[in-house]
């Protein structure tokens, strides 16, 4: 048994593996052909590598100048403040300056030989007692009597340029004082009436020939008013004045030659 042991074994046949690895030694061994290139086949051109790639540096867009627009709430601008703003509810400063070497009628405020009607207007009684007392001051200070003043009280500044034209028709006043006060409310009511008394009494004076001043406040507010009662000694004045510039026409238009 142990003769048939020591003898070597035969092979029957070659081993599959054995055959596949000296097939890849031997392929290994031999050197690769290198592809001949075809004869209608373009030269390859080498690409540069992407690295080498330069890019064009894009255009540098200049950003937008305009600014976001302040909301309503933010201040103005410093600029703006700066800008001229329209002016206030004032008069012009100065005198009238006329040049010499023309003839010139002018009137003065006094009250000689004057007499005085005053219409005044009942409704806002507190405001319209005051211009009264105020005009009757100044027409004393003007040198007019009392006994030259008559005062006739109207329901409201609606009935002042009836009361003045019928004043005024009488011929026996040298001019005539409106005096009244409306306050604007809530409705077009004070339009109406503010617009019909100015040109009422605009129209008493026209069609008369006889001065007929106009202190009637038109304000928006009580306070504004009140901060305006001197124009009751205001339209004496300018009555005065007006009556004295007419007397002196007619003085003028009667010394004239015929």
């Amino acid at each position: 048994m142990s003769d048939g042991l020591d003898q070597p074994r035969l092979r029957l046949g070659s081993d599959p593996d054995e055959e596949r690895r000296e097939d890849v030694t031997e392929l290994a061994d031999e050197p690769e052909a290198s592809p001949e290139p075809a004869a209608d086949a373009e030269p390859e051109v080498e690409e540069p590598e992407a690295e080498e790639l330069e890019e064009p540096e894009a255009e540098s867009v200049p950003e937008p100048s305009w600014e976001p627009e302040p909301k309503k709430d933010e201040e103005a601008p410093a600029e703006e403040d700066e800008l001229p703003r329209l002016r206030g509810p004032e008069h012009a400063a100065g005198e009238l300056q006329i040049p010499d070497g023309y003839g010139v009628i002018e009137g003065s405020p006094s009250g000689s030989r004057r007499a005085v009607g005053i219409v005044v207007a009942r409704f806002n009684g507190q405001l319209t007692s005051e211009l009264l007392t105020r005009a009757l001051d100044e027409l004393e200070r003007a040198g007019v009597g009392r006994e030259a003043v008559t005062v006739i009280p109207v329901p409201g500044a609606f009935e002042l340029p009836l009361a003045a034209m019928a004043l005024a028709k009488t011929r026996r006043y040298s001019c005539i004082v409106a005096l009244g006060a409306v306050v604007r409310g809530e409705t077009p009511h004070f339009e109406y009436v503010a617009g019909e008394a100015a040109s009422g009494l605009q129209l008493a004076g026209l069609e008369t020939g006889v001065p007929v001043s106009f202190g009637v406040l038109t304000t928006d507010t009580e306070e504004q008013a009140r901060e305006r009662l001197d124009k009751g000694a205001e339209a004496v004045r300018t009555a005065l004045e007006m009556a004295d510039v007419f007397s002196q026409l007619r003085a003028a238009a009667g010394a004239a030659p015929a």
